[in-house]
């Protein structure tokens, strides 16, 4: 094959693609086939189609180094590693006894330790790191499951074998990571995923709910279980949003839950809600700052108490971190025969704990064939190779392997096997490692179809690391016999099953929610004026006629400029103020700061955002990755932010169902407008009366209202009528009054819905406005009547921000006088 022309697998190891006599093994055949029937345009094709679904998809994980954080877009190989049958029921055999074997010596540890009394397991291992937490010794889960996910890293070896490098026992991540691969890899080689007969991922994650439905202690309710994150700038924070959106499962903080009589309750915008279990992605220590680690501000203070009683399931049980130290695959073979009669049927690759003596000598003298590791998870010590170390290095390591030497691991150098990638040059050979997932049930462990596949960055790299510039790989295991094709959703549901609305939407999530409203309104008002802005930029008005300062004093008042543009300011430097009032993100008010605001608060909500909505919100981030440096590109970019802001109002109206978290983000999108609506006319009309009067036109662009404004008089913009349109008519959804309707509609229905005085601060707005006299604009000055009515919508600008204050107070931290206490 002319595709096989580029690949070039080293020897000394295992290739997945090629046999030892370099054919095509036989599960790769059909898929081989469609790629040769592609061609290289049509691979690069689709492996442009992957990036561009990661991008709009806004799948990221997030890299910490040198104090900074930056989210990076996912990395997917556009081919897929396939697994035969036979080979796949091997394999998850091994895994599902591994984690049966895993989940008994947890069993064991936090009980009676029959591992540590007959010398199967050093007393050091145990309770010598800080895995091992005293706490929750004595406590059993419910179902006496500890474990009820697990996940492990595999390597095989040049012999074909597979052995395990790493457990994943505390809260095992990247399932949600494969099943995004999957969903994109299925779109982009649908006829190859068919033909192969490729096993669906979804019966794990049936399996995982029902697990967690089943061992919840919920005393005959609906179980609610909850996703417990550290929130948004944890690595994996993607994974976490798209996992709990996929099964159903509120995506919480610990600052969303609380602990109130040994139950643990979630603060939603309702009051309290009990909650029956938690899959958690924090660590063991993180979890509760009562018992565990004191300094933890993401746990629930009281959570092991909660667990203590049994009052709620937490997955998996705190302690499990104890099972992630490589000190221990030296001694799980003979903890296994104990434990359950049988031998290991996937061994962990070789290891030496160099807190035995024996252990520590053969380390240091076969120390060039292994790789040093730290003993437990906690430290912070990178693995090292140890033939790369010479000289003065190879010394400095043996003296820190003598001075602590329980805390490092050597472990035997696996040459691990290599697979096909595609790249820039073809197909290349890369190394390739396998992490694997299981999940509890009451028949043992049941692994998912399926795998993280995760690749090399080069040929010659060893480390399996997406910050080091590694890439991931969908996992497909071929299946003996005709797929049928499952669906997550129950069966059959009943009438405890029913709901109407949402009744758990944390007051956290109502927050950023409320936020996300008033960012996307912002965004599209500060996009209709820097349009009007760049529009007299570009068409060179600059007399003593010209309305571009007006409008630069406006952008200034509006908190959109820093300052004021000087008035001797030369054409250039207008140009540079406004330019960078578009794009640059560092820059109070810009535009792009806009943009990044509003990304945020999304993100704090991701698990409620469809996919049309974060493809807005990503390319309206993305407007502004590069400067913009001239004004026709800012106003492109400004049409096109101002559209994206129009489509998230789009979604919001008609896409999103009407609950509790609905009702704030409308909210937020009125008070902002009201606002903002309030607050420019009032600029406009404290101006001169020349300034005023040349202004009215771009007033009404910004305000969006020149085409009804034309369609009504057909003629140059007047005061009197430009004053009805944008504040007296209720007709007009960008009218001041309008929104003063709308809001106390709104308003109205929350605090009937939720049990909260409504406020009578906009009878107060509607009444001052009912009062005013139109006909003072009849004069012939009408600057009395500009200012007076300049006033009073000042007045509304700051009444509308303490509303914004006092529903903040109310609903979301609920320190108003008569907010509800539990």
């Amino acid at each position: 094959m002319p595709l096989l022309d580029t690949y070039a697998p080293p020897t000394g190891r295992h290739d997945e693609l090629l046999d030892v006599d370099g054919k095509i093994r036989l599960q790769w055949r059909p898929l081989l086939a469609r790629m040769e029937s592609l061609g290289v345009d049509g691979l690069n094709a689709r492996a442009q189609l992957v990036a561009d679904s990661i991008l709009a998809d806004g799948i990221s994980y997030n890299v910490h180094a040198e104090g900074q954080e930056a989210r990076r877009p996912w990395e997917l190989d556009p081919l897929p590693l396939v697994i035969a049958p036979d080979e796949w029921q091997q394999l998850s055999s091994a895994v599902a006894q591994r984690a049966a074997v895993l989940n008994a010596l947890l069993a064991d540890l936090y009980g009676p330790q029959h591992m540590l009394a007959e010398g199967l397991l050093p007393p050091a291992l145990a309770f010598g790191q800080p895995g091992y937490k005293w706490p929750c010794r004595g406590i059993a889960p419910p179902g006496g499951i500890f474990l009820n996910t697990y996940a492990v890293d595999v390597a095989r070896g040049p012999n074909g074998r597979w052995w395990a490098i790493a457990d994943h026992t505390q809260s095992p991540a990247g399932a949600g990571y494969s099943l995004q691969n999957r969903i994109i890899l299925a779109k982009t080689f649908p006829d190859a995923f068919r033909q192969l007969q490729v096993r669906p991922l979804s019966d794990y994650f049936r399996t995982l709910l029902d697990s967690f439905a089943r061992l919840a202690p919920a005393e005959g309710d609906p179980p609610l279980i909850v996703l417990l994150t550290p929130g948004l700038g944890d690595d994996a924070y993607f994974e976490h949003a798209f996992l709990a959106r996929y099964l159903g499962y509120p995506l919480v903080e610990g600052r969303d839950l609380t602990v109130r009589d040994n139950t643990v309750y979630l603060k939603t915008l309702r009051g309290l809600r009990r909650i029956h279990g938690i899959l958690r992605r924090l660590e063991d220590d993180l979890c509760d700052p009562l018992e565990l680690r004191t300094d933890s501000a993401v746990g629930v203070p009281g959570l092991l108490a909660a667990v203590r009683a049994g009052r709620v399931l937490v997955s998996n049980a705190l302690g499990s971190g104890v099972l992630e130290s490589g000190a221990l695959f030296g001694f799980l073979p003979g903890i296994a025969e104990r434990l359950t009669g049988t031998a290991l049927a996937m061994p962990s690759v070789a290891s030496w704990w160099c807190g035995e003596a024996a252990a520590l000598d053969h380390v240091i003298e076969h120390l060039d064939e292994l790789i040093i590791k730290p003993a437990f998870s906690d430290m912070s010590l990178p693995a090292v190779f140890g033939h790369d170390l010479k000289g003065a290095e190879r010394e400095a390591m043996i003296a820190r392997l003598r001075a602590q030497p329980h805390a490092y691991v050597g472990q035997e150098w696996i040459r691990m096997s290599q697979a096909p990638t595609w790249g820039a040059n073809g197909l290349q050979a890369r190394t390739v490692g396998l992490r694997l997932f299981a999940v509890a049930t009451p028949d043992g462990f049941a692994v998912m179809p399926g795998a993280l596949g995760r690749v090399a960055a080069s040929p010659t790299q060893e480390v399996l690391s997406m910050p080091r510039g590694g890439t991931s790989k969908d996992v497909w295991v071929r299946a003996g016999t005709p797929v049928r094709r499952a669906s997550l959703l129950k069966r059959r549901l009943g009438v405890i099953d029913l709901v109407c609305g949402g009744s758990d939407v944390p007051s956290r999530v109502g927050d950023n929610l409320f936020w996300m409203g008033r960012y996307t309104e912002r965004s599209e008002a500060t996009a209709r004026l820097l349009r009007a802005t760049l529009g007299r930029l570009s068409s060179g008005e600059d007399d003593d006629d010209s309305c571009l300062p007006d409008l630069l004093a406006a952008c200034h008042q509006m908190d959109i400029l820093p300052h004021e543009p000087a008035a001797d300011a030369s054409a250039d430097e207008r140009e540079k103020d406004v330019l960078a009032a578009v794009c640059d993100p560092m820059q109070p008010g810009s535009l792009a700061n806009m943009a990044r605001q509003l990304n945020y608060s999304a993100g704090q909500v991701r698990e409620r955002m469809s996919s049309d909505n974060w493809h807005a919100l990503n390319r309206m981030s993305r407007l502004f990755d590069q400067p913009l440096r001239s004004v026709g590109q800012a106003l492109a970019a400004v049409d096109r932010a101002m559209l994206d802001s129009i489509s998230l109002a789009g979604f919001a109206l008609d896409d999103m169902t009407r609950d509790e978290g609905w009702r704030f983000l409308i909210l937020g999108r009125r008070i902002e407008r009201l606002y903002r609506l309030a607050a420019l006319i009032q600029i406009v009309l404290s101006f001169t009366d020349d300034a005023r009067d040349r202004s009215l036109e771009w007033l009404l662009e910004a305000s969006n209202a020149i085409v009804t404004y034309r369609a009504r008089y057909r003629r140059t913009p007047e005061v009197l009528p430009v004053v009805h349109l944008l504040v007296f008519d209720d007709t007009n959804p960008h009218a001041v009054v309008f929104q003063i309707n709308e809001l106390d509609s709104e308003l109205d229905r929350v605090a009937r819905d939720l049990g909260h005085h409504r406020t009578d601060a906009l009878d107060a707005m509607r009444a001052a406005l009912h009062q005013f006299d139109l006909t003072r604009f009849e004069a012939e000055n009408s600057s009395a009547a500009c200012h007076a009515l300049a006033e009073q919508l000042a007045k509304i600008a700051d009444d509308t921000s303490a509303l914004s204050e006092n529903l903040h107070e109310r609903y979301f931290t609920h320190t108003a006088p008569d907010a509800r206490t539990h």
